[in-house]
């Protein structure tokens, strides 16, 4: 049985649509681990202030392991570590001890210096939490401060085994960080009050390492850590790895300023703009991270042999299956958004107003699904090309436009009564209080937006046969979504009449009947298209990606 879980684990995954296919998969899965941990804290706590205290306690450590842990992020390592297997095993191992050994002194110091520095931040970042608040926002950062230590490990390790194409390893460890924070809030909340959540964040970014080592330690791959410096390699590294810190560090600078402001807003902001920031992850992270990731690899050794017109097809056939995905994806998140909010959200203490700002709020943000999913594409694509000052550049105007239009926004929404007016009975708002934190995810899509145009604007420039096809697929399935959205909007209101919207079953059932009837409908137009795409996916299905190939595992002896 252990063989027969470890062979499973093992195997290694081989074609790019086998791989996003096998990762989305297990995004799904974490992204569902995911919902029910947000639907425990739902149940537990709604928007409230005690919720806010939870998720601020995530910034600062979520900025060092955007600004610190990508030093040895996934995009970073694998180029250097294809390179150095390449030369031999002996190579690639001396590699792997040397950058270990620097990353891991490296982010344990900044840690401690944080943790030294927590009260000012809060001070100075988040004033609006004093007294007793802040000192316990200050310890559960301080305890939180371990995650980004584990995560960074773990996406070390991450790079080596995908090289390996291990992607189950990679593809399981969220559900460990999951289930380690479900853990906290089920059985280390009614002990420790709010730092048993701490506690539980802890423990998941523990166990999203540990799931790895295993595979290292038996193919004699896990990293030694030696005070010997070796400058050679860890030079490489740093000079490609500091714009690609600071680009990922700039969309955190941009979120951590708009939690602040959030912080300033009514009791609740914050976990609203978490709460609908989670929702709206879920497409992002199985469609848009499984495959950049996937493509990530292929595209590093294509451009690496000089095979430029392969790279550009594993472009074309990537971004193609992003916007085939996305876009259908965006428009029921937007239509079926009241009826997602409350079938994983609306319980406990999680009330109606929470649910329809909330729902709002994930509207705002499913605007800009495509935008990231595409954003990170072509951070990859340059990445691939060893190319990191342009999406450094790019990203750090983004995170601007969102700081500006965050700002901006707030204000006039503030002082405008009548645009305030607009956007809440847009949104069907109107009459409730808490109404300005929309302008936070209206913000956020705004600049992602902007972001991803440049982005494009500019792989467009350098290759010139990208977006002719890549606009055939965005047609194709734009005219699909926007069909299918309007046959979901209608059935909602035909199936209103025969459930009750009392109850779970009856939302749940009402938004499911909607939301399948519309992909029928885009399913059908998508072929009547003569959609390539649509082909593809029932050509990779139909060959059962998961039959690839299998690692042996040499029997031990005990």
């Amino acid at each position: 049985m252990v063989k027969n879980i470890l062979r499973f684990i093992h195997r290694e995954i081989t074609g790019l649509h086998q791989a996003a296919y096998l990762l989305g998969i297990f995004a799904f899965l974490s992204q569902v681990l995911a919902l029910f941990r947000d639907r425990l804290f739902a149940y537990s706590f709604g928007a409230s202030h005690s919720l806010d205290l939870y998720y601020v306690s995530f910034r600062i450590p979520d900025f060092i392991f955007a600004s610190v842990a990508s030093v040895v992020s996934i995009s970073v390592i694998i180029p250097f570590l294809v390179e150095r297997m390449q030369r031999g095993e002996a190579e690639g191992k001396k590699f792997i001890d040397a950058v270990f050994s620097a990353f891991f002194i490296f982010i344990v110091s900044v840690s401690i210096i944080a943790f030294a520095l927590i009260p000012y931040f809060i001070h100075i970042f988040f004033p609006s939490f004093g007294g007793a608040d802040a000192a316990k926002l200050i310890t559960m950062t301080r305890i939180v401060l371990l995650s980004p230590i584990f995560l960074g490990i773990s996406n070390f390790f991450a790079s080596i085994t995908q090289v390996h194409k291990r992607f189950f390893l990679y593809a399981i460890s969220p559900l460990f960080y999951n289930i380690g924070i479900i853990l906290g809030v089920i059985f280390l909340y009614p002990m420790f009050g709010l730092l048993g959540l701490s506690y539980g964040v802890v423990a998941g970014a523990f166990l999203h390492m540990a799931i790895q080592i295993p595979f290292l330690i038996e193919h004699k791959l896990f990293p030694r850590l030696s005070l010997r410096v070796h400058f050679q390699s860890i030079k490489e590294v740093a000079l490609l790895s500091i714009p690609r810190t600071l680009t990922a560090s700039s969309n955190e600078i941009a979120e951590f300023f708009l939690i602040s402001l959030a912080s300033f807003m009514s009791a609740g902001s914050v976990s609203i703009f978490n709460f609908s920031f989670n929702l709206q992850s879920v497409p992002l992270s199985i469609i848009g991270v499984s495959y950049s990731l996937a493509a990530f690899p292929a595209l590093t050794r294509s451009f690496s042999a000089g095979n430029h017109s392969e790279f550009l097809d594993q472009m074309i056939t990537s971004a193609k299956h992003i916007i085939f995905w996305s876009i259908p994806v965006a428009v029921l998140f937007i239509v079926l958004r009241a009826q997602i909010v409350r079938v994983i959200l609306g319980t406990g203490r999680f009330d109606w107003n929470d649910t329809r700002l909330t729902a709002a709020s994930l509207a705002l943000f499913a605007f800009s699904t495509i935008s990231q999913s595409l954003m990170l594409l072509f951070v990859r694509s340059y990445y691939a090309r060893g190319k990191t000052i342009k999406p450094l550049i790019i990203n750090f105007l983004s995170a601007g436009s969102v700081v500006f239009f965050g700002y901006l926004l707030s204000q006039f929404f503030l002082h405008e009564s009548l645009a305030k007016h607009f956007i809440e009975v847009l949104l069907r708002v109107d009459g409730l209080s808490g109404t300005s934190v929309l302008v936070l995810p209206l913000a956020f899509s705004i600049g992602i937006t902007i972001n991803m145009i440049i982005h494009w604007i500019d792989f467009q420039f350098d290759f010139p046969a990208f977006t002719k096809p890549v606009f055939q697929t965005l047609f194709q399935s734009l005219s699909a979504s926007v069909l299918m959205g309007a046959v979901s909007y209608f059935c909602l209101n035909i199936f209103s009449n025969f459930f009750s919207l009392n109850t779970l079953s009856g939302v749940f059932l009402q938004g499911f009947l909607a939301g399948i009837i519309g992909l029928v409908v885009c399913v059908v137009v998508l072929k009547l298209l003569g959609s390539i795409e649509l082909q593809e996916v029932w050509d990779t299905l139909h060959r059962k990606f998961w039959k690839t190939k299998e690692i042996v595992i040499e029997e031990t002896s005990v």
